[in-house]
């Protein structure tokens, strides 16, 4: 599916650096496996999966590893894993992220850390990509929380460009075990192609976006992507191969794997 990146590793800077995160605390039991090949954590915040115990123990892994973390909010939806879009209104999304970062921040705060990061989950993630007002409504409560956290949105979308706006740290994300539409957007999980689950194919797609800064989609256009952080599902069933797999090919290329 993508050209085989075979120059020598030495054409390439060393100065080439990209953080990988993962979505954790979600119940699949190989954070801990994960943790030594990633940079930064998304800690589910207990609407989707994931309650203060497993949030502890996500940060208490993510500290010992020295890996950034991060809250992951979603739709209040632990049946459907938060990946069914809800229809809600500005205030009530304004609140659903609110609850969940106060909540984060507690415990953060308890255990003399603080949150680094939020990356929105499943749906919500998805929806906002491709809606300004929510967008923006996200970047605000952020700011409002604590001005100094990063928001990881999708490469190109709503997302960051109106978080930008408001001054908010974005960094662009793109997905290891994805498959892309030539919107940009990624394939929707209920297609077959949506996944990928070969983690040679992942590091190839991986190596497409950083070194080209383009991605070939599923119907061969080939699109321009930013890419600042590398995204491993971790309820992939393949994600301790991909992320491996991944962590081994950046090291080849000289590629330094860093939180933002």
């Amino acid at each position: 599916m993508f050209k085989q990146h075979m120059h020598s590793t030495d054409q390439y800077s060393p100065g080439l650096s990209i953080d990988i995160n993962c979505d954790m605390g979600e119940g699949m039991h190989n954070d801990a496996l994960l943790m030594p090949y990633i940079s930064s954590a998304n800690i589910a915040c207990g609407y989707h999966a994931g309650d203060v115990d497993t949030i502890r123990r996500t940060i208490e892994l993510a500290l010992e590893n020295n890996v950034a973390i991060g809250a992951h909010p979603s739709y209040h939806d632990r049946e459907n894993f938060g990946r069914l879009t809800q229809t809600i209104s500005l205030v009530e999304l304004a609140e659903l992220i609110s609850d969940q970062l106060f909540l984060f921040e507690k415990i953060t705060h308890q255990m003399g850390c603080k949150i680094h990061h939020v990356k929105l989950h499943g749906a919500l993630y998805n929806d906002c990509a491709k809606d300004a007002l929510s967008s923006k409504i996200v970047a605000q409560t952020i700011q409002a929380i604590d001005p100094s956290m990063m928001l990881y949105g999708l490469s190109g979308s709503h997302s960051i460009k109106e978080a930008k706006a408001i001054g908010l740290q974005t960094v662009q994300e793109v997905f290891a075990d994805r498959t892309y539409q030539s919107d940009g957007q990624l394939t929707p999980r209920y297609l077959d192609h949506a996944l990928i689950t070969d983690p040679n194919e992942s590091a190839q797609q991986v190596l497409s976006m950083l070194l080209d800064q383009e991605i070939k989609t599923h119907d061969g256009t080939m699109i321009a992507v930013n890419a600042e952080t590398i995204c491993i599902h971790g309820d992939h069933p393949g994600a301790v191969e991909i992320a491996k797999h991944l962590f081994n090919t950046l090291q080849q290329y000289q590629i330094e794997i860093k939180q933002p």
